[in-house]
């Protein structure tokens, strides 16, 4: 029965408005606190979207089903059902040991993959005695001068069974020949390792400004790499194309997504250019992107990601096989947007991020320590920072 002075028919009469003329009656009564709501990108934030809004809108096109082109929903068919994204988190500092030892505390309270932080004279090439390395020594992630300290940094982990990233770029090369030095006396061979070497100069110029070699050289030896995983190490990405230092160094959302899809383009391009064929190298093309505040926008962003790289791998690049036109994405939640005051607010900051990637549909996390402001993080705040990733998977209801 209709409530009195309200029928039924003319609350459906009512709905039938447009949504122009909705808006007008309706908020005259109850207005928007702010006159204008835009994105941290300072994109207009829609109050609502309706039909209207999507009369043009292609569904098939633009979204079809996950794991199928142009892959806007995912690469997976079943997603997160299927397989949890990867917990990957970063870590690095001090010794080898030092590191070591972190690796195994967080894979006991149940990370699935690894993430190596280097120091600044591993990142450039130093060695730990040299001069210029005086003061810098496992400041900013573990320092590795030879075989021998990577052999130390993965002393008891089974390299054909975990996953291991290495944030490292103008000596990725020296980082890699000697990780998989490591498998080689470990009698485990290239095919069995899986994991990324992130190994993407261009990104050193645009945002982190760490580099040995000008823009040429650099990019012949990121796509050295490319081209040695494609044809020797099957399972392993050589190279991770960034936008999280363009994101961390004051780019908006949209910026972000250009630069390294731009960046994606001209690897692509140099690759091509040595007469490897599209598909022998593509499905091994990674990438990393940086996790905001804004949560829809984050959202949206690697679902546009995912669905421009498959065109351009598509249609642009002429490539034939489906995982050369799926964008795989590492991402890690944003270190800008934490504060070194009240640091445990930076719980909440890091879990909504957190939250956003997964349903922006990442193949792996990093979620931010509460005292990366401050210092190293903490057995307690790594674990934290863990347990948030955790509990988004098995208690939140999303997956």
């Amino acid at each position: 029965m209709a409530a009195k002075g309200r029928t039924s028919r003319g609350s459906a009469v009512e709905r039938s408005c447009s949504y122009a003329e909705w808006r007008e009656k309706r908020y005259k009564k109850q207005p928007e606190r702010l006159a204008k709501y835009t994105s941290l990108s300072f994109r207009p934030q829609p109050d609502l979207v309706t039909q209207e809004h999507l009369k043009d809108f292609d569904y098939a096109d633009k979204l079809g089903y996950p794991g199928e082109y142009p892959y806007t929903r995912g690469v997976q068919p079943t997603m997160y059902r299927g397989r949890l994204w990867t917990m990957r988190q970063f870590a690095g500092f001090g010794s080898p040991e030092d590191t070591n030892k972190r690796f195994k505390y967080l894979l006991t309270h149940g990370q699935t993959g690894l993430s190596t932080a280097f120091d600044m004279p591993s990142l450039m090439g130093y060695d730990a005695d040299h001069s210029k390395s005086r003061g810098e020594v496992g400041r900013e992630g573990v320092s590795v001068s030879t075989i021998e300290d990577f052999e130390r940094l993965f002393e008891g982990i089974a390299l054909d069974q975990v996953t291991v990233s290495m944030t490292i770029n103008c000596t990725a090369t020296f980082a890699m020949a000697s990780y998989f030095a490591v498998a080689r006396r470990r009698g485990i061979t290239f095919d069995k390792l899986g994991g990324t070497i992130q190994n993407d100069m261009l990104k050193e110029f645009i945002a982190q400004k760490e580099w040995i070699c000008p823009p040429e050289p650099s990019v012949k030896l990121s796509c050295d790499i490319i081209e040695y995983c494609a044809q020797n190490a099957p399972k392993f990405n050589g190279i991770s194309i960034s936008g999280y230092h363009i994101r961390e160094a004051g780019a908006t959302a949209v910026q972000e997504l250009a630069f390294t899809l731009a960046d994606g383009v001209a690897y692509v391009e140099h690759c091509l250019s040595r007469g490897i064929d599209i598909d022998e190298f593509a499905p091994r093309l990674s990438f990393f992107f940086d996790v905001h505040n804004d949560f829809f926008e984050e959202i949206a962003k690697f679902r546009a990601a995912r669905r421009i790289w498959a065109i351009l791998m598509r249609e642009r690049f002429g490539a034939k096989q489906e995982r050369s036109m799926m964008l795989r994405t590492h991402a890690q939640t944003a270190g800008v947007s934490l504060t070194a005051q009240q640091p445990i607010n930076n719980v909440a900051r890091v879990a909504l991020q957190a939250l956003a990637a997964v349903l922006g549909g990442v193949q792996s996390l990093h979620t931010n320590s509460m005292d990366e402001t401050l210092s190293l993080p903490t057995e307690e705040a790594a674990k934290v920072a863990l347990r948030t990733q955790q509990i988004i998977a098995e208690e939140s209801g999303v997956v």
